[in-house]
């Protein structure tokens, strides 16, 4: 249990249960599915949540069998009870920072951007901030302050209505969220076919984009660190650049079966780590990158001709009708010069720059 992350669990109630109200049908808010995703992330030592409950009164019971402890914010004539709440949650945030320094993690459940200020003072104390939030009333300005954010809408065990559209990933698979056939609008059979064939296109094409976010990631890692990657190390890196980042939003149950399907993809390797469970992760040394050097030195020998050279200006596009899945980012690289360059490396081709043509120009390696 030493090794558990101890944590402190905040909710802006009001935002939280009107935002579920307001775009999940009016239906009530939930506590039971963000329990159990803090349970897969530490023990939770502190529960509070703060409202004015005579507003929210049918829902102090199930708070309370979740052992959550209430807040009182009294609405009076004339003043501001958001504020009120507001201030009285962040007080007491930072005020528990300072005296537990065993929590190490703090949950702040709202989507107001009137906590960021707060989640960067919890930070600066050295603490791991999670938000919470309902997609559709969250701020913008919200989930890029916090080290990890989990929506409402995406949690295990929340049914949303079919009439509730999601922002950012439009498809998810079947399995994560989606709702099962029976809810779905009924339509004509005819449209069926030309309704799914989007929705299977836009599932690849988020798949395709997460494959280049990962080689991304792990070329940058290798190249920032001496040290192996490991997928632990490998999934904070993409939370850090994405907090609403979760594999289960592109059909994948684990983080392991999404590297499993990476890997074999060619996109990344794995190997054993050091620890049981937790493997590392490299990019592909061999295969596909010399399959795309290959590519690029006889795309380029049909462009040069006999003893000529061909410009890097619009010789992607060249590569791509040879290969329409040519893709230097999923090979590791951040530009299609840095690819180029490290096929010159290789041996495959030969790099100049040329001021009078004011363009890299390529040529076939000679032997």
């Amino acid at each position: 249990m030493d090794q558990e992350d101890r944590i402190a669990l905040f909710l802006d109630y009001e935002n939280l249960a009107l935002g579920v109200r307001d775009h999940h049908g009016g239906r009530a808010f939930d506590l039971r599915p963000i329990a159990d995703a803090l349970a897969e992330r530490g023990r939770v030592v502190v529960r509070r949540a703060y409202a004015d409950w005579s507003y929210f009164d049918e829902d102090r019971r199930m708070l309370t069998r979740s052992h959550v402890e209430l807040i009182e914010i009294p609405q009076r004539m004339g003043a501001s009870r958001k504020n009120a709440a507001d201030i009285k949650m962040a007080v007491d945030a930072v005020e528990l920072a300072f005296e537990r320094e065993y929590i190490s993690t703090f949950v702040i459940g709202t989507g107001d951007s009137d906590f960021t200020p707060l989640v960067h003072k919890l930070r600066e104390l050295n603490k791991r901030v999670i938000g919470v939030g309902v997609e559709n009333s969250t701020s913008a300005l919200l989930p890029p302050a916090c080290d990890e954010f989990l929506f409402y809408d995406r949690l295990e065990g929340v049914e949303v209505p079919p009439a509730a559209g999601r922002r950012g990933r439009a498809a998810r698979p079947a399995g994560t969220g989606a709702p099962p056939p029976a809810e779905r609008p009924a339509g004509p059979p005819t449209e069926l076919p030309a309704e799914a064939a989007p929705a299977a296109e836009e599932a690849a094409r988020d798949v395709d984009t997460l494959a280049v976010l990962v080689a991304q990631t792990v070329a940058g890692m290798q190249g920032s660190s001496s040290g192996e990657v490991t997928a632990s190390g490998l999934k904070r890196t993409l939370l850090r650049k994405d907090p609403t980042f979760s594999e289960s939003d592109y059909g994948f149950r684990t983080f392991g079966e999404l590297l499993r399907h990476l890997a074999g993809h060619n996109v990344i390797e794995l190997a054993a780590g050091p620890a049981k469970g937790d493997p590392e992760v490299s990019l592909p040394e061999r295969g596909d990158r010399e399959v795309a050097f290959a590519l690029l030195r006889s795309v380029v020998v049909d462009l040069a001709g006999e003893g000529g050279a061909a410009a890097l200006s619009g010789l992607k596009d060249q590569l791509r009708r040879a290969r329409p899945d040519f893709s230097e980012k999923k090979l590791g690289y951040r530009s299609f010069l840095q690819f180029c360059k490290a096929a010159a490396t290789s041996g495959a081709v030969e790099l100049r720059w040329s001021a009078e043509a004011e363009d890299y120009l390529l040529t076939p390696q000679t032997a």
